[in-house]
């Protein structure tokens, strides 16, 4: 299915945060908006990405900061640059999550209190903080976008401290949604099945996660980017108008039977 051939994104402005190459999540959601109409601000972690990043925002129209959340004053410029060019901000899509490899692959028990608060801090607080900073400038019914994994429900083997962190992220959705549902904002978490990204490639054992999922899923296969974006552009559209606060899987019906 064509994306232009499911509804209109004509007139939404957003920003998409977490650009790193053609295969990441963001990627897909930006590719998907940009052909419903939508008009965007993207960004990448850092000037390594950048080169890999900056024919692809190209291609999509559309112009690509760098934005290291971690990095005081960055995540304020983004947003502000992105308000300053649309004028309101009609969706923000959060696609950002990162730990410690020696925290990542170790036991959750053994896990440092360093790498704990900064796998937090960029892959969970960020998202409240990039909220924040969209407040003043949101459209009516804005939507707010963060990536999460089914890891956050249940204790998925090798995905270790991002189980905690997504859990995390997935409680603060909620919270937000009831802090920011009176202004008419919507937020919401996406839970896509395993799709091999480049932040992904870090989890141990990956290709057997991705074979048990394409194995065990109803659908028998792994999702697309296409499907992730198709998702996203969706909840960002005045026909999900009604919903909001949720965790949504695009995974292929495996978080059923897992």
């Amino acid at each position: 299915m064509k994306p232009e051939s499911l509804f209109s994104l004509a007139g939404k402005r957003g920003v998409i945060i977490g650009l790193a190459n053609a295969h990441s999540i963001a990627y897909g959601c930006a590719v998907v908006a940009h052909a419903l109409g939508a008009q965007m601000v993207l960004s990448c972690l850092n000037d390594k990405a950048l080169q890999f990043v900056a024919p692809l925002a190209e291609q999509l129209q559309s112009p690509l900061l760098v934005c290291d959340v971690e990095k005081e004053g960055e995540l304020e410029r983004l947003i502000q640059f992105a308000a300053d060019r649309m004028g309101k901000i009609d969706f923000l899509i959060h696609s950002v999550a990162w730990a410690p490899l020696t925290d990542l692959h170790g036991r959750v028990l053994d896990s440092s209190a360093q790498g704990f608060l900064q796998a937090m801090n960029i892959s969970c607080h960020s998202f409240a903080r990039a909220a924040r900073l969209c407040e003043p400038h949101l459209a009516p019914g804005a939507s707010l976008m963060t990536m999460s994994y089914l890891g956050a429900d249940e204790a998925v083997a090798h995905y270790g401290l991002m189980g905690p962190v997504k859990a995390a992220l997935e409680s603060l959705v909620r919270y937000l949604a009831v802090e920011m549902g009176p202004a008419g904002t919507r937020v919401h978490a996406i839970s896509p099945g395993p799709v091999p990204t480049r932040a992904a490639s870090g989890l141990q054992e990956f290709d057997a996660l991705m074979e048990k999922a394409k194995t065990n899923a109803p659908l028998k296969r792994l999702v697309t980017l296409p499907e992730i974006g198709q998702l996203a552009a969706f909840l960002i559209s005045d026909a999900a108008s009604g919903m909001t606060g949720q965790t949504l899987y695009v995974d292929g019906g495996y978080h059923i039977v897992n």
